[in-house]
């Protein structure tokens, strides 16, 4: 019997409201280096082609200006739901079950990732997947923490300095398969902030993937201006 090789489906929450961020509206839509946000943020997974089944973004209901942001999306393979929740965990169990309505098989990989991220690369993402595709859980990108690491008081004081050699920044993609994750998922709740949280609960350890400190999330004021000239810099010839 033939074996048909598990596809690559990809999640992206969009129904935050960046409210850390300051500005006006949630910020998945302000502009940077003359585009929202979230327009870098599809233009990577779009570099990647036919490597991927589907792409989605999981907004909010109600939510009109994803289509000023993105005014071709969603394309032939894409789709757009209105499904968002209160929380990361919720969103991302809609999207999820979205596609299994729509033709993903639950052995296929999810791939989900921040909206804020747009500073992945398609580089990082091929990294991922082809870390993971084998593995019998899935895995993350990654940051080694390069800073030392200290815990603080209730007092604002730091209370202790902890051994930082084997602390990861966890970033987006994350990668595991549709059905694992929908079990994970909802099982833990929404209290979860990322996905190998929730993969983690179930017993089972996602494979760390080596990717830059430049893929952070924009979370706030700041991160926006450092973002524009990433951004600006890679396009400069």
């Amino acid at each position: 019997m033939s074996h048909t090789p598990e596809r690559l489906f990809v999640v992206i929450p969009c129904a935050g409201t960046g409210s850390r961020a300051g500005g006006e509206g949630p910020k998945q839509y302000r502009p940077i280096a003359g585009q929202p946000m979230v327009a870098h943020t599809v233009a990577v997974f779009r570099a990647l082609g036919e490597r991927l089944a589907g792409l989605m973004l999981v907004v909010s209901p109600g939510d009109e200006a994803v289509r000023e942001a993105l005014p071709d999306f969603p394309r032939a393979t894409e789709r757009l739901v209105p499904a968002g929740g209160a929380t990361r965990a919720a969103t991302v169990l809609a999207g999820l079950r979205a596609w299994l309505a729509n033709g993903a098989g639950l052995r296929d990989w999810a791939l989900v990732h921040d909206a804020a991220r747009c500073l992945v690369t398609p580089a990082q993402i091929e990294a991922l997947i082809g870390a993971c595709q084998e593995d019998a859980v899935g895995g993350l990108l990654a940051h080694r923490l390069a800073d030392t690491l200290k815990q603080a008081g209730t007092d604002g004081r730091v209370s202790a300095t902890l051994e930082r050699s084997d602390k990861w920044l966890a970033q987006t993609p994350q990668m595991f398969r549709i059905g694992m994750l929908i079990d994970a998922l909802e099982s833990v709740g929404d209290a979860v902030t990322d996905e190998a949280s929730a993969v983690e609960a179930l017993g089972l350890a996602p494979l760390l993937v080596p990717a830059s400190a430049q893929n952070f999330k924009l979370t706030y004021p700041e991160d926006f201006a450092l973002a524009e000239a990433i951004l600006k810099g890679r396009s400069s010839p």
